[in-house]
């Protein structure tokens, strides 16, 4: 027990720096390093860190979880599909613009049975900007199951602290037999971008509120859109409906890939990025055209949307004709969590406003209007564009 308490004293220094950086994780491991959770959750400031923690211990679990049979369940490659599900999830989890990082563990420790194979263990971390992968091959016989859970717990801690760029100062219980190697991919922002829209990575955030802070910060205030181009009329709404809310973390969102038109090319988006950055706000570039889509990416949040959209979404036309279905995709909607700011909007010459709409009574609750009082801008981007064009 003194052995324990001694070797955890030296390891709490590096959690205390992982708990005071602003990077945040989730946490897959399968097959060992369970050490590694105890110890990151029983220094205070783990909720700063850890946003999720799972152990996918069946194949069933792991294959649910990186969505496909994998070749080998412990694997250099399933490490690293690991570490980019855990990416997107932390994503999905993390207040907007925070640092996140995937972080994945696949190992084949001793067990209550001879293993004719290697004793070995996969990391690997996903990160906004690299992929990084550490495989471990331990000397066979030489260490208790419980020895080998130290040391790939030890491996898998000094993993975190690299992806939160803190010093892991303590030392690796590795033995000289033990083989280890490593490898790190770097992105740069347009092969981000080309993993977005090849569905690889969900989203990828701009945030430049230059460290400005809201209330509520974990709900998102959500307004989608083109934005081809920006113009005041989306700024004054995403600030009335984020009045509105109490408190949230308000940003745009452009969807890169499209229901009824081609994806937008990187150096598009790149170009209706730039417009965000000259005013100072948060834009957030996902590869998901729909709104059910959206509300699993971005769970508990609030949608500003026009009475056209609020129009649209309640249509039955829109879901093959079928009302039930509607109901069904809404109310998958409402589970996650998610809501409707509905501004007025000017359709072919009328003022439409939410009162105009027949709402089905199951999801009457997530429509909230903005008064007219408060919100009415009739231009359009698309009126901007034609006037730029005549």
């Amino acid at each position: 027990m003194a052995d324990m308490n001694s070797s955890f004293t030296i390891l709490r220094s590096t959690i205390e720096a992982i708990h005071s950086s602003p990077t945040q994780a989730v946490i897959y491991l399968a097959g060992g390093a369970s050490h590694a959770l105890g110890w990151l959750t029983s220094v205070p400031g783990a909720s700063n860190t850890v946003l999720e923690a799972v152990v996918p211990y069946s194949r069933m679990s792991l294959i649910q979880l990186i969505g496909k049979v994998p070749s080998q369940f412990v694997s250099p490659q399933t490490a690293q599909d690991m570490a980019i599900a855990a990416y997107n999830r932390a994503l999905r989890l993390s207040r907007p613009g925070v640092p996140v990082v995937g972080v994945a563990f696949t190992g084949s420790l001793a067990t209550t049975r001879p293993k004719l194979g290697d004793h070995r263990f996969h990391l690997s971390t996903r990160t906004s900007d690299s992929l990084w992968l550490s495989d471990v091959t331990l000397s066979k016989g030489f260490r208790t199951r419980e020895e080998e859970e130290v040391v790939s717990s030890q491996h898998l801690l000094m993993a975190i602290a690299s992806a939160c760029k803190v010093p892991a100062l303590f030392p690796l219980g590795s033995s000289e037999s033990d083989l280890s190697a490593e490898s790190e991919e770097l992105y740069d922002e347009d092969e981000e971008l080309a993993q977005l829209l090849a569905g690889q990575i969900d989203f990828k955030v701009y945030d430049f509120y230059c460290g400005k802070h809201f209330q509520n910060e974990e709900r998102k205030i959500v307004l989608s859109g083109s934005f081809n181009p920006l113009h005041n009329g989306h700024i004054k709404l995403l600030e009335v409906a984020s009045s509105m809310c109490g408190g949230g973390y308000p940003c745009f969102e452009i969807s890169a890939v499209n229901a009824d038109k081609p994806p937008l090319t990187i150096p598009q988006i790149k170009e209706r990025v730039q417009q965000f950055e000259k005013v100072g706000k948060m834009v957030i570039i996902s590869n998901q055209p729909f709104f059910y889509k959206k509300a699993e990416l971005f769970p508990g949040s609030a949608f500003v949307i026009g009475a056209d959209t609020a129009s649209r979404l309640v249509n039955p036309k829109y879901y093959d004709g079928n009302y039930n279905r509607m109901i069904e995709i809404l109310l998958g909607c409402k589970k996650t969590g998610c809501t409707f700011i509905v501004g007025g909007r000017n359709v072919d010459g009328v003022f439409k406003v939410l009162d105009d709409i027949e709402i089905p009574d199951a999801l009457k609750d997530m429509f909230i209007p903005i008064p007219a009082e408060r919100f009415r801008v009739d231009i359009s981007s698309t009126q901007i564009r034609r006037s730029l064009t005549m």
